[in-house]
């Protein structure tokens, strides 16, 4: 039987305007979070009397809460593709399937979590400080995160969901109004407003939660009421053990992608410590700052895998050119925005943040050197989501391993050896990251003419 054409956008409507209909909500979706999360820190470190304490509490909780982020990230990568690949081909069962396993994968996940914030966090805690007020406030705000994870775990999903058919609009908004939600509770509940008892970092904790539950709840109604290509019923939530591994083989490269973003800041922090504290403390503020940068690239990788992978199940070679071509376009002309703004703006931003003296020196340095890698970040960002819309995961969990750990830890340690010395090689330290961004680029240049050769070019 002859497929019919499809009529979802996604396999209509012109790559470029398609790449931006759906790009810039998820631009402004992750922007938006790297405010907010900015937001957070800052109505916690001002609390009175043990505010700095209260920020050291979170900073424990946020290798957990990263880990979090990277196994629903991943999950809804590997749901995204192979949803949109299923819809491309025209298989609403499949899809349906997919769909109803993904949701089925949420409620283990947040099992997972729960069980964690109940058993799990004081013995991790205590494995970071013996300070004991740090240690109760750190307990109390990451327990209430992880038993009360079922927000962040859902949203994940049905924000995936939602993009796969192309109505990425939806889920931004969804993201927004919890974004909201959570900025707004935040002063209300850590400081004990409009009647409310204070807190502290148990508001901040409960502000974070209900944002994220608000989240999910509209994502859902959304998938429900617009989602029409996917059939919602209690027999898909059954699990296939095929569907879940097809969605690992594409997710899985994602969630330790996102992992190792945490597993490469504490191995540079402790690099970094050894040349001196305003070393870590100039990075740790560099690393917020360009957060914004990154996580507008990040926004345009999740628009690139569902229309690649959606043109990929169409078979349309032609389509999937387009998409590579506009998806590393757009995403190296938002790099290079940013390569701009941050080196025209260094140091008012630096100043921002309240520094002076070595640090504001360094953290003006770190902007000016560290941003010239941009443009490699944006090519590999954006081979990251082609690779995986190929089912090429494999290829992308190179890329992340080579940019986030392989060249950037044992190179960053050898260029701290003469910085150690003199402060006058500190330049080189920063240049570690121009170096990792440019070889993995290479690598990833190579694994896209090998797929170019091997997949693209047999398609119809």
């Amino acid at each position: 039987m002859e497929q019919k054409e499809p009529k979802n956008k996604m396999g209509t409507e012109p790559i470029n305007k398609l790449m931006l209909s759906m790009g810039i909500p998820m631009v402004l979706s992750m922007m938006l979070q790297a405010v907010y999360n900015i937001v957070d820190s800052a109505f916690v470190s001002n609390m009175a009397g043990n505010g700095e304490l209260a920020l050291n509490a979170l900073t424990l909780a946020f290798p957990v809460q990263m880990l979090m982020v990277a196994i629903g990230i991943g999950t809804g990568v590997g749901t995204n593709a192979l949803l949109a690949k299923s819809i491309g081909q025209g298989n609403k069962q499949k899809a349906s399937q997919v769909a109803g396993n993904a949701i089925f994968l949420a409620i283990i996940i947040f099992i997972v979590y729960f069980l964690f914030g109940c058993f799990g966090v004081e013995p991790y805690i205590a494995s970071q400080t013996q300070n004991v007020q740090i240690k109760v406030m750190a307990e109390e705000y990451l327990g209430i995160c992880c038993k009360i994870s079922m927000g962040i775990v859902f949203f994940s999903i049905f924000e995936k969901l939602l993009q796969a058919t192309g109505r990425s609009m939806y889920s931004t908004t969804a993201q927004i109004a919890g974004a909201v939600v959570n900025v707004i509770l935040d002063p209300i509940l850590i400081y004990g407003w409009c009647g409310l008892p204070e807190m502290g970092v148990k508001g901040a904790a409960y502000a974070t939660v209900i944002g994220q539950i608000v989240s999910a709840l509209l994502g859902l109604i959304f998938h429900l009421k617009f989602n029409k290509e996917i059939e919602n019923n209690v027999r898909y939530l059954k699990p296939s053990l095929r569907t879940i591994g097809e969605i690992y083989t594409i997710g899985l490269p994602a969630i330790i992608a996102q992992a190792l973003m945490s597993v490469m800041t504490y191995g540079l922090n402790i690099i970094f410590v050894r040349i001196g504290e305003s070393v870590v403390t100039a990075y740790g503020l560099y690393y917020k700052i360009q957060q914004f940068i990154l996580f507008a690239a990040f926004g345009l990788r999740d628009a690139i895998t569902p229309i690649i992978s959606f043109n990929h199940g169409m078979r349309s070679k032609k389509r999937v050119q387009q998409g590579i071509k506009y998806g590393l376009t757009y995403t190296l002309i938002v790099m290079f925005v940013g390569l701009v703004v941050i080196e025209i703006f260094a140091a008012p931003f630096a100043r921002l943040f309240g520094l002076s003296g070595e640090t504001e020196t360094l953290c003006v340095q770190a902007m000016r050197i560290v941003s010239l890698s941009f443009l490699f970040a944006g090519v590999n960002i954006a081979y990251q989501g082609i690779f995986q819309a190929l089912d090429a995961g494999l290829q992308s969990l190179v890329i992340s391993v080579c940019r986030q750990i392989l060249f950037v830890l044992p190179v960053a340690w050898g260029f701290s050896l003469l910085a150690c010395q003199s402060m006058d090689y500190m330049w080189l330290v920063w240049f570690t990251f121009f170096i990792a961004e440019g070889l993995s680029a290479v690598i990833g240049t190579v694994f896209m003419l090998q797929i170019n050769k091997k997949v693209i070019k047999n398609l119809a």
